[in-house]
């Protein structure tokens, strides 16, 4: 039995994590700026269930090796700096001029890859795991129940960004290229923060 305390405590730091800027965060607002809700929602879904993937993931990591594998969960980052710098080229590159948008719009398997390959989130995962519940509990039933939640809250928060950027897209159609250049910047600080990890963890 886990303590109240403990999943107040865990419940509060998965939500403070989830909706603070990150990639999955930072790519569902400039989606749903640039192409509107269908298209940032068909990403979400890839982003939902990556999630999952990492959820379960780090249940497995977390139940049968505890925290031993913590120390190497960082050396992911040099793969979500690659992504994110990726994403941000892409964005300052964006032809506006082209009419073709909506067939150029990110869908399921960019979102998916992109939680796959996001360091924040699968960080997040093995230390809510591995600092609230482990302490207090080693049953896979209850690991994995709270793993579940990890894989809910997260991409909940993915949404407050996705219908602020529907909410702001007149804006954006108005401003898209200053947008774009703010959004492409704020995804290099988070590569750079990413590869500042291993120096101050």
């Amino acid at each position: 039995m886990v303590p109240f305390q403990i999943v107040i405590s865990f419940l509060s730091f998965v939500a403070l994590s989830g909706i603070t800027p990150g990639p999955a965060n930072l790519t569902s607002l400039a989606t749903s700026l640039q192409y509107g809700r269908k298209p940032a929602l068909r990403q979400w879904l890839g982003l939902i269930s990556g999630c999952i993937t990492d959820a379960f993931v780090s249940v497995v990591i977390v139940y049968f090796l505890g925290t031993a594998l913590n120390a190497y969960v960082k050396y992911l980052s040099f793969v979500g700096v690659a992504y994110l710098v990726w994403m941000a080229v892409h964005m300052l590159k964006a032809d506006y001029n082209s009419e073709s948008e909506e067939v150029k719009a990110p869908g399921f398997w960019r979102g998916y890859f992109l939680q796959l390959t996001n360091v924040k989130v699968i960080l997040t995962c093995i230390t809510a795991l591995s600092s609230y519940i482990l302490p207090v509990s080693q049953s896979f039933p209850v690991i994995l129940f709270f793993g579940v939640l990890l894989g809910i809250i997260q991409p909940g928060c993915n949404l407050v960004w996705l219908f602020t950027g529907v909410a702001l897209q007149r804006f954006f159609i108005k401003y898209r290229r200053i947008v774009n250049i703010v959004m492409a910047l704020a995804l290099l600080a988070c590569a750079v923060s990413l590869l500042l990890v291993p120096f101050i963890s």
